[in-house]
């Protein structure tokens, strides 16, 4: 299908992300991945984990292209999407992983507590989430280009910009979820592991 969204950072990100999860999500069965974008992630992670159930979702006016997506891969492991905007009403699950990719620097910081407060909601008791992005560590930039790409997001519209491991690691906390690891990743992105803890 010609007429399907592209991603070229999905396609450069997509394997190094896939070389963690495939190991961090071994033993998950169904997972809610939250902001799909276009649906190539969708389709490369379920294509190579294929004893996950992959949920992708996103808000409604990305839905079409996930959908073009998921209809030309026909795998047997990605129900069609879901339509979720992290202020309003999750679907019940409950999954045992959240995965979510380049979101927290696009959502405005209501919404990013929103994603973490809806999580304890929508997991199971003992569930894995994975978010992979830019992120700053202790206030700082980790690159110069992340603080130009971080100024380019902030003069598009003033709720965007990277976030800082602390602080979204201090929701995470206060969802249930204990963090497991931070990966550094290329291009200065990293992928950041928790797990629900009782």
């Amino acid at each position: 299908m010609d007429d399907k969204p592209y991603s070229a950072a999905c396609e450069r990100n997509r394997d190094p992300i896939l070389g963690v999860l495939r190991g961090f999500f071994a033993d998950r069965r169904r997972v809610l991945e939250v902001g799909s974008g276009t649906g190539q992630h969708a389709v490369h992670f379920a294509a190579a984990l294929p004893q996950l159930e992959w949920q992708a979702s996103d808000r409604a006016e990305n839905l079409a292209g996930i959908r073009a997506w998921l209809s030309e891969a026909a795998l047997p492991n990605t129900p069609a999407p879901l339509e979720l905007d992290a202020t309003g009403s999750w679907p019940g699950g409950p999954y045992d992983a959240v995965f979510s990719s380049n979101t927290l620097h696009i959502m405005g910081w209501p919404e990013v507590e929103a994603l973490f407060a809806a999580l304890p909601r929508a997991t199971t008791p003992a569930a894995k989430l994975a978010i992979y992005g830019p992120f700053n560590l202790e206030g700082r930039y980790t690159s110069d280009s992340n603080a130009a790409f971080d100024a380019s997001l902030r003069a598009r519209a003033a709720h965007m910009g990277l976030r800082d491991v602390a602080a979204v690691d201090a929701l995470a906390r206060a969802a249930g979820f204990a963090r497991i690891d931070g990966v550094a990743l290329p291009a200065n992105n990293r992928i950041l592991l928790w797990e629900r803890r009782a």
